[in-house]
């Protein structure tokens, strides 16, 4: 018997609405919903593999214990509790609470009830320590947001904009940075149609960059210069927003006079672009209404908070930003409403809090305690040690700077949990592998799809859209696997603990009606927790279930409401750190010399995102391997004929501190002198080699937890890496 459902695909976060054709109760076939308003018939190649996924055999349908001699065997989940929760006991009162930490993946947006519930147990056992992935990504977001000040009102209505400027950001692959949620190819070319002009500066010629009206085709690292010296335009010709900036905004003298020295001919020549296409691009976003966002790589050279507060600066000197009378196409549904209200909150602090760590002085931020300082933090011995990790939704051995170190600190803990649908690598170290559900099997909702659009200006949903789906099918028979979020409330069951988790609320803001207490005698289902995390929605979650294809739950009389009189807070585009950063770094780009480190490495290593991979998610299915089973080392065809390589050959790529073996293709759409190489590939670090043409190889190797780090967020440098490229000999 053959059945058709709407769901919500949940292989990456875009979170497409699909259809999924089953036979007698088995996932056979996905493919987009037409019916679906937002989405509109879209699911890429990653979300049409989720039957493979059901049926995968590597798919561990039982938890797993590591044996003395190295082997696992299968475990009953209630047992793998009970034995975990015996040890974790004896480790928190033997070495106190901040010997357990937590690190969260980016998978944990599959279900948005995992995280709250996860950070509850976390909280019960007395342990700050909680590492994501967002601080390895972008956390110069959230601390260069916090030094900049808050609008609080949305970015301009996306169908209103008439320039969209993208720096590092590929959102026809990355579904997300710059283009709405949902079908941003349809959205893209809707938007040009209608005229609004994209800008892209990448070094690559991305599949976003080929529909850019403008493309600065940089050399890696300039990122940060390039919007100097577009600033440095907007003022020299009084193009800022002159009334905006007087109402909402200080600083804007002193700011004047800080990008003063990045000269745009000097800059130009330095990233190698036309100073033509440099004044254009200012020029034209500056005249427009619309939103410069980035993606990760500006984030990668090692100074991302300051590059996304001279980001931030860019859009607030050009006013781009919600006026009072504006509608609101996105104002909240499974959240509560947005604020909407055309007025700066105040700046403050944002890094350098509580919990500290013990490592080179790191703290914790807003954009989150720094992942790449936990292998430090598990190898230096004293008080304070990490002797027990529990990782949830992520690949800890794969993902974080500096793979041999963090290979070693996950070998050496005293227990290390790994929830995990398969073996990943993180999986193989782990003293126990709990087996999940898959997100077919599990309710799911768009909440955490709806709150990227507080994470940064162009992000997120363009309106209010929600879907919500049931479990679809059942785990295949025989299983035993849980959701995520289970694991940690039953593991507090058997430690006597009590969970309370928080509402969803805008960042900053606290839920209306505090946390609420867990009932611990009596597990909640799934969608219980799910309306406790609504119980504040613009649209309460019982009716966006009546939607199954989901809905736009527009409301077009909320409006941007003015300010009220005497506010006086405004957006600060001079904060002091900030301007004695940029300082250092147009000193830094004046003197800048060839070095002969340089000379060793002579190519810029990036980071390119494959399209049909979510991280680690996915390089183990046939239907997803066919092109690329592994991660090519991507180089412009005139750099492979300068090192007499082909296509497909076997390379050595070394770095100062480290190298790896990899396979080059050719990419004409890279500048010459550049190598780009998806993250998160390969094996642990004494398999890559010869696994190099099965599984690829972990770029990550070529990384230093504490080179060129960010002093607000602790951020190691993850791109604009100097490598050589060789020939392998094999010795």
């Amino acid at each position: 018997m053959t059945t058709t459902r709407p769901m919500m695909c949940r292989f990456c976060d875009n979170g497409c609405g699909v259809l999924i054709e089953l036979e007698n109760g088995r996932p056979v076939k996905v493919r987009g919903d037409r019916d679906n308003p937002a989405y509109a018939g879209f699911c890429c190649i990653k979300g049409q593999q989720v039957p493979e996924q059901w049926n995968h055999p590597g798919r561990l349908l039982q938890s797993q214990k590591r044996m003395a001699d190295g082997t696992f065997r299968a475990i009953p989940f209630s047992d793998a509790i009970e034995e975990i929760g015996e040890r974790l006991g004896d480790i928190v009162a033997k070495h106190g609470p901040r010997s357990v930490a937590l690190y969260k993946g980016t998978y944990s947006v599959v279900n948005p009830a995992t995280v709250p519930v996860a950070l509850a147990f976390m909280e019960a056992i007395g342990s700050p320590l909680i590492f994501d992935t967002n601080s390895i990504d972008q956390p110069g977001k959230a601390v260069a947001q916090a030094f900049h000040g808050g609008w609080l009102a949305p970015p301009p209505a996306f169908e209103t904009r008439d320039v969209t400027l993208l720096i590092g950001a590929n959102p026809l692959v990355s579904y997300q940075m710059g283009l709405p949620l949902a079908n941003p190819g349809r959205e893209l070319t809707a938007a040009i149609a209608r005229g609004m002009r994209l800008i892209v500066i990448d070094p690559r010629r991305t599949e976003t960059a080929r529909r850019a009206h403008l493309h600065l085709q940089c050399r890696p690292g300039h990122d940060l210069v390039l919007v100097a010296a577009m600033l440095n335009v907007i003022f020299r010709e009084n193009l800022f927003d002159g009334e905006f900036v007087k109402e909402n905004v200080k600083g804007l003298e002193a700011l004047r006079t800080a990008v003063a020295p990045f000269e745009p001919v000097l800059v130009a020549g330095r990233a190698g672009v036309p100073v033509a296409d440099l004044f254009e691009a200012a020029r034209t976003f500056a005249a427009g209404r619309g939103v410069a966002t980035a993606g990760t790589a500006p984030s990668f050279n090692g100074q991302g908070t300051l590059f996304e507060y001279l980001l931030l600066s860019l859009n607030t000197v050009c006013g781009q930003w919600s006026r009072a009378g504006d509608t609101v196409t996105h104002t909240g549904t499974l959240t509560p409403p947005f604020p909407a209200i055309a007025k700066a909150s105040a700046p403050h602090r944002g890094y350098g809090y509580d919990p500290q760590l013990r490592v080179r002085g790191i703290a914790n931020c807003d954009g989150g305690l720094q992942a790449a300082a936990l292998a430090e933090e598990i190898l230096l011995e004293g008080n304070g040690q990490i002797r027990a990790l529990v990782s949830v939704a992520g690949n800890p051995a794969l993902t974080i700077p500096d793979q041999v170190l963090n290979v070693r600190a996950l070998e050496s803990l005293d227990l290390l949990v790994q929830i995990d649908i398969k073996f990943s690598a993180t999986a193989r170290l782990a003293d126990y592998v709990i087996a999940p559900r898959l997100p077919v099997e599990m309710a799911g909702m768009t909440l955490s799809q709806e709150l990227t659009s507080l994470y940064a200006p162009g992000m997120g949903y363009k309106e209010a859209y929600a879907q919500y789906t049931p479990p679809i099918v059942e785990p295949p028979e025989g299983s035993d696997v849980v959701e995520d979020w289970e694991f940690f409330y039953v593991l507090a069951q058997h430690m006597g603990l009590r969970l309370a988790i928080e509402p969803a609320a805008a960042p900053g803001t606290p839920a209306y009606g505090g946390r609420v207490d867990l009932d611990m005698e009596s597990r909640p289902s799934t969608d219980e927790l799910f309306e406790i995390l609504t119980r504040d929605a613009r649209v309460p979650l019982e009716e966006v279930k009546k939607h199954p294809h989901g809905a736009i739950f527009r409301d077009d009389s909320l409006v941007v409401e003015g300010r009220e009189a005497g506010w006086t807070e405004r957006l600060d585009v001079a904060n002091p750190e900030m301007l004695v950063d940029l300082a250092e770094a147009a000193d830094d780009f004046e003197t800048a010399l060839h070095t002969e480190a340089e000379e060793r490495h002579p190519y810029r290593l990036i980071n390119g995102r494959l399209i049909h991979t979510y991280n680690t998610n996915g390089q183990d299915l046939e239907g997803l391997r066919r092109k690329w089973p592994y991660n090519p080392a991507f180089m412009h065809p005139d750099d492979l004929g300068r090192e007499a390589l082909c296509a497909g050959d076997t390379v050595e790529i070394r770095s100062e501190h480290g190298s790896i073996r990899s396979i080059v293709q050719p990419d004409p759409n890279l500048r010459v002198g550049v190598v780009s190489m998806a993250p998160t590939y390969g094996g642990l670090p004494d398999e890559q080699d010869e696994l190099v043409h099965e599984w690829g190889t972990n770029s990550g190797r070529l990384l230093r937890v504490d080179d060129g780090v960010d002093r607000y967020t602790g951020q190691p440098r993850m791109g604009n890496i100097p490598v050589s490229v060789r020939a392998w000999v094999e010795n």
